[in-house]
């Protein structure tokens, strides 16, 4: 769920950039990269649902191991990107968990 999420995260960005949405790739490979290193540090398969520490920690590695190679292959990082970014990150990858967890609290009444 999360790689696809960032896939739709960077073809959001890309179309509203005017850009060729078949090119999200582009865009989207630092922060897929980022995506897989957070699962490993935490072990997502574990806990793939969970909030804390799973959703958390991959929405941060994410951004975090992006934005890193963002920088170090010559592609922009302006504040405005990394804000929009970490916020458009943030709702996908922990706000889908936080949609998980209520309904099996109400499940649970």
């Amino acid at each position: 769920m999360d790689l696809g999420l960032v896939i739709v995260f960077a073809a959001i960005g890309r179309s509203a950039h005017g850009e060729d949405v078949l090119g999200m790739l582009t865009t989207a490979w630092p922060f897929l990269a980022g995506t897989l290193i957070g699962w490993l540090m935490v072990r997502g398969a574990r806990r793939p649902a969970a909030v804390v520490p799973t959703g958390v920690v991959v929405w941060l590695s994410t951004e975090l191991v992006g934005m890193l190679l963002r920088v170090l292959t010559g592609d922009g990082t302006a504040w405005s990107f990394v804000l929009v970014s970490l916020a458009v990150l943030g709702v996908f990858l922990v706000g889908y968990r936080l949609v998980l967890a209520g309904v099996a609290r109400v499940r649970r009444r």
